[in-house]
């Protein structure tokens, strides 16, 4: 009975994150599903950062 208010915190927080990390990758041209990522624990967000810094994004316009 006491646990259902400490996972609705739970649930809220994780929506705060993964939702702006999803639209992120839809705005990089990715598959916004790669934002749930988030929720490995210990290198999920380290490898959020990975892909969206090292990787060539498919929405990049290449100038002539």
């Amino acid at each position: 009975m006491f646990l259902f208010p400490e996972f609705g915190r739970i649930v809220i927080v994780g929506l705060m994150i993964v939702i702006p990390v999803c639209l992120i990758y839809r705005k990089a041209g990715f598959h916004p599903a790669w934002g749930l990522l988030v929720f490995l624990p210990g290198f999920g967000l380290l490898l959020i950062f990975l892909q969206l810094a090292l990787l060539p994004w498919p929405n990049r316009r290449e100038h002539s």
